[in-house]
């Protein structure tokens, strides 16, 4: 296997050359933590066997921690994906899929702050509005909401996911649903186009001239949402890219697979060094952006509600919870004992720091 940190190890002084006006700190951050994580440069944990009889004990390198590194935060998707799935509810779980137009990505990419809340929060309005304006909802729904900004080709192309039940609560606290069929694709779309424009003129941002009339949003049914949940998951901190899908890396190209998302073949794509550790960095998000929000009744003060439902129509989440896997354990070499870790954050011999100067 290809590591992200031998990529960058070979290519970053021809990007940094290259690509140097338009870096941003983060950028330098996350190429930082990507290429020292795991490495000798790490900080290291001390591991110390828990069988008395045993003495052995290991110096580990500590991940990065970083977000958009491959090798990393694990354990915190499976910690995201254990809460969400403790909020299902009885009712059948829709995707939507909310599409920033080609046109407006120039302007998304200049102020991606502002476009990323704005998408997130237009998203989860437009379905709220049609949530209480439908006839057999007539309430206050949830929504969880997962902003990503790749293709599969890992170009850019923002976009939000939302997941939320075809159920609402209504003012007198009656629990409705339905099935087979949530809301008109086109009329979300036209919701959501206006959403965007007038928060655009709000925030005074230009508007390209040449935006399209219609918009796209796809809708979907995905069942219980336990595996639409898993598959959103899986991007969420851990990168937009896994090294097990980096094929090549020779004569100063790299070559990754992707999976096209219409034919549903595995298709490949080649490009210079520097050129795909900028198509990387790109969707680095900006710093303390959160990428996964919360709406209305499966907002993580509504804990209390939603116990209350699963307890009135005997809906059990914790069926859902066997696609969480724990936290493997760390298993000594020697005697095949338990491992726990006595200290951590050690500092290596040797370390060093990526500098755009």
């Amino acid at each position: 296997m290809i590591l992200l940190s031998s990529i960058i190890n070979t290519f970053q002084a021809e990007f940094l050359e290259k690509y140097q006006q338009t870096i941003l700190p983060s950028h330098l951050k996350a190429l930082g933590a990507m290429q020292t994580c795991r490495t000798i440069h790490s900080l290291k944990m001390q591991a110390k066997c828990t069988n008395t009889d045993c003495s052995h004990q290991v110096f580990i390198p500590h991940s990065c921690g970083h977000r958009n590194c491959p090798h990393c935060q694990h354990h915190e998707s499976q910690q995201w994906l254990e809460r969400q799935l403790k909020k299902q509810v009885p009712a059948e779980y829709f995707l939507l899929t909310f599409t920033l137009p080609k046109e407006f990505r120039s302007l998304a990419w200049r102020n991606q702050r502002e476009l990323y809340s704005l998408m997130t929060h237009c998203s989860w309005e437009t379905v709220k509005i049609f949530s209480q304006n439908d006839k057999q909802l007539q309430g206050k729904t949830g929504a969880i909401t997962v902003l990503h900004t790749h293709s599969r080709r890992l170009d850019y192309h923002p976009h939000v996911h939302l997941i939320m039940p075809a159920a609402a609560i209504s003012d007198k606290k009656i629990w409705r649903k339905k099935t087979g069929y949530l809301f008109n694709h086109k009329a979300l779309a036209a919701v959501f186009r206006a959403k965007i424009l007038d928060g655009l003129q709000k925030a005074k941002l230009s508007i390209p001239t040449n935006y399209p009339k219609s918009w796209v949003v796809d809708v979907k049914s995905v069942g219980r949402g336990d595996k639409a949940l898993i598959y959103l998951g899986r991007y969420l901190y851990k990168g937009v890219i896994q090294e097990k899908d980096i094929v090549a890396c020779k004569n100063g190209e790299v070559t990754f697979r992707y999976k096209n998302s219409k034919t549903k073949k595995t298709e490949y794509r080649t490009m210079p060094g520097a050129k795909f550790l900028r198509l990387i960095l790109q969707h680095v998000l900006p710093k303390g952006f959160r990428r996964t929000r919360n709406f209305g009744f499966l907002h993580s003060n509504s804990k209390r509600l939603i116990t209350l439902i699963q307890y009135l129509f005997g809906f059990d989440p914790n069926r859902a919870l066997a696609w969480v896997r724990k936290r493997p354990d760390l298993i000594c070499s020697c005697c095949g004992s338990v491992m726990e870790i006595v200290r951590t954050r050690i500092e290596p011999i040797f370390r060093f720091s990526i500098s755009a100067q």
